[in-house]
């Protein structure tokens, strides 16, 4: 099961979701919701157990087109040692990552290659999840949809030991290698996710209470569930890396 289609359309709810059961007759009126508890202990700092060589090749094969011009990233010699800084100016404010080459040196090449070119620029982030095992904000997607993407994708750089929690940033997919521009910036609870995620750097703490509130505020469409597009709307205008 998957966060949302990085390319190739939208996909399902992740794990601890269920598909509504049509019924003809009426149901009783649900009850209204809960408030929203978010975990405030970080997650762990990751370490891979196997390092990656201090370089390695990446490779970004064509996918669906682009609905923005860009290049894809150069593969040859990618650095994977040391962090990257990148802030996200958005409209509920600044959104500060910090990506980790160790942790997963394509996908740090590939999104600062976006963040350079502008790519985030003008876009929402399009789904919000509140339940209890997945509590994430989603962007990276121009089209607003859950079905853009980059113009390429890439291969996975998970490991099975891999776990999640607040204060990391992840990339979507529509399945195995399938990466591209999507991201999940994880405010709260992920224990709902099996370790299919590419985990690539973590939220400044001091960006987080941003996120917590707009996940307060709910989802605004469909009203009253727990994924969705979120009720605050989130923009990102502009993205600095350095």
């Amino acid at each position: 099961m998957v966060v949302l289609a990085a390319c190739g359309g939208p996909a399902k709810p992740a794990a601890g979701s269920a598909s509504p059961t049509s019924v003809e007759n009426a149901v009783p009126a649900p009850a209204p919701p809960q408030e929203l508890k978010i975990p405030t202990q970080l997650a762990a700092p990751l370490v891979r157990p196997k390092p990656f060589p201090a370089t390695v090749s990446c490779v970004y094969p064509p996918d669906e087109p682009s609905v923005k011009p860009l290049s894809p990233p150069p593969g040859a010699g990618v650095s994977a040692r040391g962090t990257v800084p990148v802030s996200l100016t958005t409209s509920v404010g600044q959104l500060d990552l910090v990506l980790d080459r160790a942790l997963a040196p394509c996908t740090v090449n590939s999104f600062v290659s976006l963040a350079k070119q502008g790519f985030f620029n003008d876009t929402s982030c399009h789904r919000l999840t509140t339940s209890r095992s997945l509590q994430v904000l989603q962007c990276g997607d121009p089209t607003g949809t859950g079905s853009g993407g980059p113009g390429y994708k890439f291969a996975d750089e998970t490991y099975p030991e891999l776990r999640y929690g607040r204060g990391q940033v992840a990339m979507a997919n529509a399945g195995p290698n399938t990466n591209g521009s999507q991201f999940f910036m994880i405010y709260g609870s992920a224990s709902g996710l099996s370790p299919d995620y590419t985990v690539f750097g973590t939220i400044s703490p001091v960006s987080l209470p941003l996120l917590d509130r707009v996940a307060k505020d709910g989802v605004g469409d469909p009203a009253g569930e727990s994924d969705g597009t979120p009720r605050t709307k989130v923009t990102i205008t502009a993205s600095k890396v350095g």
